[in-house]
């Protein structure tokens, strides 16, 4: 399985979200946290490292995954804020 592809305004675009796992990859923080202000947290009972956040992480292991890499900190929750 491939990406899937989505006509938009008469041309063709990939999506960035996996045909096989139906998880969004974003390409950076500015992206994500459009969708998720707080983040994503792999799951409930991980503890912020970097001291305060104005919003709570959503909690999604499969989408911490598949966004990982936007993780700075290695504290499980990518791009918190």
């Amino acid at each position: 399985m491939g990406l899937c592809v989505v006509c938009i305004g008469g041309g063709l675009a990939a999506s960035t979200a996996t045909a096989e796992s139906g998880v969004k990859t974003f390409k950076n923080c500015t992206e994500l946290n459009k969708v998720y202000k707080g983040g994503v947290a792999q799951s409930a009972s991980v503890k912020n490292k970097g001291g305060k956040t104005k919003f709570k992480p959503f909690v999604s292991s499969a989408l911490y995954n598949a966004n990982k890499k936007l993780d700075r900190d290695k504290d499980l929750i990518a791009c918190e804020k």
